[in-house]
């Protein structure tokens, strides 16, 4: 019997307390669990995350890992400085995803998943060669402790994400199909990209945005059901290809606000799901 698409919602990994308590706090019981900070991968703190979800009943789908070095979200900027696309960081972020890898078998946690920043579109680029031989270390090291390895989408195009998984040709790749990023960089209609690479799409950030309109700055981000994803349709046609995996929502906005969106966005995309 096919599993059944749950709801649930980012969590940022704390290091000083519970760090599953804020999916509880929605009545959801998955998350995906977030770190920017690799100093917090200790082995005290991925027994205690461990331990929290045993006891809580929240499942960890994923950790998103982030990774060492500047970061600025951007069409100018960020294709110099997000993911292991600029070569000047490659090696470290390599070691600091292999690190969390690391912390995520310990905590009982199957896949990490991080942004590659801007993928070259060219094939022949070498700095795309460059970078399918540095995903390829993480893959293999991923694949050692039994761990899938996802890519967030949003700086490449749907047919580059797709190009780049055949090259690098582990069979632990997965993709964390973010619909908005698609839309908020200007790369693709996300029901549309799942022609192109929905067999590979592990888990699904429930995001909504709007298109740029300044060619120099990313489109702006909304409250599901607010943007140009056209959730009802995207839900729909990833119940077409077989996608069983959980919706996990991210607001990127703070406050009572983010926590009043969440809220309605878990009723939302339970009326969608439930159709």
């Amino acid at each position: 019997m096919p599993m059944k698409n749950e709801v649930g919602v980012m969590a940022g990994l704390k290091g000083d307390g519970p760090s599953l308590k804020y999916v509880a706090e929605f009545g959801l019981k998955v998350c995906q669990l977030c770190c920017w900070d690799g100093t917090l991968f200790t082995d005290t703190l991925a027994d205690s995350i461990r331990e929290e979800s045993a006891r809580t009943g929240v499942r960890i789908t994923s950790l998103w890992a982030g990774w060492p070095g500047p970061a600025v979200w951007d069409l100018v900027n960020g294709p110099h400085t997000l993911g292991l696309v600029p070569r000047a960081y490659r090696e470290e972020r390599v070691r600091a995803l292999n690190m969390a890898a690391d912390w995520a078998r310990r905590a009982g946690i199957s896949a990490i998943v991080t942004h590659l920043g801007f993928i070259p579109e060219n094939a022949k680029d070498p700095e795309f060669l460059g970078l399918v031989r540095a995903v390829r270390k993480v893959a293999q090291h991923a694949k050692a402790l039994d761990l899938e390895f996802w890519f967030e989408t949003g700086q490449e195009t749907p047919i580059t994400m797709l190009r780049l998984i055949q090259q690098v040709g582990a069979a632990n790749l997965g993709i964390n199909l973010d619909p908005a990023n698609l839309i908020l960089y200007g790369k693709a209609n996300p029901v549309d990209a799942l022609d192109v690479f929905g067999q590979h799409v592990k888990g699904i950030h429930a995001k909504d945005g709007l298109y740029p309109t300044d060619p120099m700055k990313l489109g702006h981000e909304v409250k599901v059901g607010e943007g140009k994803v056209r959730f009802p349709d995207f839900v729909r046609r990833l119940g077409e290809i077989g996608y069983t995996g959980a919706f996990i929502i991210e607001r990127e906005i703070h406050g009572d606000q983010q926590t009043r969106d969440i809220a309605e966005t878990v009723k939302y995309l339970e009326r969608l799901l439930a159709r």
